[in-house]
C-alpha cells in the first residue's frame, strides 16, 4: 500500500505541469535522437543509440517517480491546521542547541521544496521531528548526520 503524499494545491498543479512538460517536450526529443541514433547503424557498437536508450530510460523513471507521487497526493488546505503547533506548511525558527545557530524551516509538501531557502519536506527526518511541537520545547531529530536537538522559537504561516 502506497503511503499518501502531503502537498499544496500549488505543489500538485506544479508536479502536473513538470510531467506534461516532460511527455510532451522532452519524451518527443529524446525519442527523436533515439531513432537518429538508430538509423547509424550497427546497434551493438553504437554508443549513441545506447546513450540515448539509457537517457529515455532515466526519463521515463521520472515521469513515473512524478505520476505515482501525484496518484497518492493528499491536498492539505493550511487554513484548517492548528496554529499553535508546528504542522505543515508552517516556518518554523529552530536554534540548533549543539552549535547555537538559529534556522528557519518551512515544512512542505512534494513539489514545494526548495532546500536552498530551508523549504524542506514534512516527510523528511527535521520535518517529522519538529512536527507537533510547540514554541520553547525540544525536537531530537535522528538524522542520518546524527541526533540532532532544536529548540523551537517561533512558529508562524503565510
Amino acid at each position: 500500500m502506497n503511503e499518501s503524499v502531503p502537498m499544496t494545491r500549488q505543489g500538485y498543479e506544479r508536479l502536473k505541469a513538470e510531467v506534461h512538460r516532460l511527455e510532451t517536450e522532452e519524451m518527443p526529443l529524446v525519442t527523436q535522437l533515439l531513432a537518429d541514433a538508430r538509423a547509424e547503424g550497427d546497434l551493438k557498437e553504437n554508443a549513441e543509440y545506447h546513450a540515448q536508450r539509457e537517457n529515455q530510460g532515466m526519463l521515463m523513471a521520472k515521469i513515473n517517480q512524478i505520476k505515482s507521487k501525484l496518484a497518492n497526493a493528499e491536498i492539505i488546505d493550511t487554513a484548517t491546521l492548528p496554529r499553535d503547533v508546528v504542522s505543515f506548511g508552517a516556518a518554523v525558527k529552530v536554534k540548533d542547541l549543539e552549535f547555537g545557530d538559529e534556522e528557519t524551516f518551512t515544512l512542505v509538501g512534494t513539489g514545494d521544496e526548495d532546500y536552498q531557502t530551508g523549504k524542506i519536506l514534512l516527510t523528511s527526518p527535521i520535518g517529522q521531528g519538529l512536527l507537533g511541537k510547540k514554541v520553547g520545547e525540544v525536537a531530537e531529530v535522528n538524522a542520518p548526520a546524527g541526533l540532532l536537538k532544536f529548540e523551537i522559537l517561533e512558529i508562524a504561516f503565510d
